[in-house]
C-alpha cells in the first residue's frame, strides 16, 4: 500500500459510509424533509453522489421520499428503540412509573449524556391530560436542562468545568437560562445536596423540569437521568419535592442491587 493509500485509509476507512451517515445526521439536525440540492451542499458532494447514498438509504428504508425532499425513515426509528431497549432499566421503567403512586400521573423521561447534551431516549406517559416533555431523539443542553445536570451531578465540579468551558459558549434558550458556567456548578451543587436537579423554566419557557441521576445497571452501561417535566402553575415546591423523592425511590428500583455503589 503507498503512502498515499494509507493515509487515505487513515481519514476515513469506510467514505461512502461515513457519507451516509453525514446525510442521515443532516435530516435529523433538520427536523424537516431535504432537497437532493440542499443535502449535496450539505455534504460538500455533487448530486449525482448524493442521489447514489439516497437511492442506497432508501432501499434500506433508512430514509424516505416525501414531496418535500427526503426525510428520516422508519428504520431509524426502530434502530433508536433497538438502542434503548439494550438496557435493562430502560425495559424495566415503564413498569417502574405505572407502580409509583407519583409517577404513574407524570410524563416521565430517560436521557443519556451525549457529549454535552441530554439525549431523550424513552418516554412514559402518565395519566395526566396536559402532555408535556421532549420529543424521543431529540436533545437538550446538559447545562441547562434538569435531566443534564442530573447526569452532571455525579461528576466532580472540575470535570464539569473543563466539559462546559471547552465547546461553545452555553445557549441562551429561554430568559432564565443559565449561561455562566459557574453559576450552572452552584446549581449542580445544589442539586447533590437535595437529591435531584431542577431546571426552572431554563430550557423551555413554562416548563419545570425535576431529575435524579440513574446508575448503568451493568459494567460499561452508560449512566442514564429520569425526569419529569411540570407545568410551572403546578411546580409548587411541595409537588417538586414529591416528584424528587418519587424519582429517587424509581431510580433505587432500577438500579442493580449487585451494583458497587449499592454494595458499598
Amino acid at each position: 500500500m503507498s503512502d498515499d493509500e494509507a493515509g487515505a485509509v487513515t481519514r476515513d476507512p469506510a467514505p461512502a459510509v461515513g457519507r451516509s451517515i453525514r446525510l442521515l445526521g443532516l435530516l435529523a439536525e433538520a427536523g424537516r424533509a431535504l432537497t437532493l440540492t440542499e443535502l449535496a451542499a450539505g455534504l460538500g458532494l455533487a448530486k449525482s453522489s448524493t442521489a447514489n447514498l439516497c437511492l442506497s438509504l432508501e432501499a434500506e428504508r433508512m430514509i424516505e421520499r416525501s414531496p418535500l425532499g427526503y426525510r428520516l425513515g422508519i428504520r431509524t426509528a426502530e434502530l433508536g428503540g433497538a438502542f434503548a431497549a439494550q438496557f435493562n432499566q430502560v425495559r424495566e421503567f415503564y413498569a417502574v412509573c405505572e407502580t409509583s403512586p407519583v409517577l404513574a400521573s407524570e410524563l416521565v423521561q430517560v436521557a443519556v449524556l451525549d457529549d454535552t447534551d441530554a439525549l431523550y431516549l424513552a418516554r412514559y406517559e402518565g395519566s395526566r391530560s396536559v402532555r408535556l416533555g421532549t420529543p424521543l431523539g431529540s436533545r437538550l443542553p446538559a447545562a441547562l436542562s434538569a435531566t443534564g445536570r442530573a447526569l452532571l451531578m455525579t461528576r466532580g465540579d472540575d470535570d464539569v468545568r473543563a466539559m462546559l468551558s471547552a465547546g461553545r459558549p452555553l445557549p441562551q434558550l429561554t430568559s432564565h437560562s443559565t449561561i455562566d458556567v459557574e453559576a450552572v456548578l452552584v446549581k449542580i451543587a445544589a442539586a447533590r445536596e437535595r437529591g435531584w436537579s431542577v431546571d426552572d423554566e431554563e430550557s423551555f419557557r413554562g416548563i419545570v423540569g425535576v431529575a435524579v441521576p440513574l446508575e448503568g445497571w451493568a459494567p460499561g452501561d452508560p449512566q442514564l437521568a429520569l425526569g419529569v417535566g411540570l407545568p410551572v402553575a403546578d411546580a409548587t415546591p411541595e409537588r417538586i419535592e414529591r416528584v424528587g423523592i418519587a424519582l429517587r425511590e424509581a431510580a433505587r428500583a432500577l438500579t442493580n442491587p449487585f451494583s458497587a455503589s449499592r454494595s458499598a
